[in-house]
């Protein structure tokens, strides 16, 4: 089913995520791309924290991020209370980040979160480690979206 799923947005230029929430997700997502049912450079998200996946630590994001192909694109991020950190560990791998709502409810403990609060926030860890903010055409042009005429 997702063979022919990578095929079918293959076939109509969609770029897929490849949400990987352990080794063996990185696993098939390389698999699909050696059977070219992946247009490169593919786009991974690292997910940790989710329950029964990759728990959100240092050595598991290592781990999963020596497993990229070359030139792979990727994020990572971390759930909950984890969230912030794993923008930092992205940031040090080499990597770009991802933050939301989706992941995380909270700006710290028992204060809710906006969307736009933890965007901030992971905006302030990038910049305070040095690290720069693509604008939205460079990240369509390092994602691979930019069609060529």
């Amino acid at each position: 089913m997702l063979r022919l799923g990578a095929q079918r947005l293959q076939g109509i230029g969609v770029k897929p995520e490849l949400e990987v929430f352990d080794l063996g997700h990185m696993s098939f997502a390389k698999q699909l791309l050696a059977e070219g049912l992946l247009d490169r450079p593919p786009l991974f998200q690292i997910c940790l924290g989710i329950r029964w996946g990759a728990e959100a630590d240092t050595r598991n994001f290592t781990a999963m991020v020596d497993q990229l192909p070359a030139g792979a694109n990727w994020a990572g991020f971390g759930v909950g209370a984890m969230e912030m950190p794993m923008v930092a560990q992205a940031i040090l791998l080499g990597g770009n980040v991802r933050v939301g709502l989706e992941d995380n409810l909270y700006l710290e403990r028992g204060v809710f979160a906006s969307n736009a609060q933890l965007v901030e926030r992971a905006y302030k860890i990038i910049r305070l480690m040095g690290a720069e903010i693509q604008t939205p055409a460079e990240a369509r042009q390092t994602l691979g979206l930019v069609k060529h005429c």
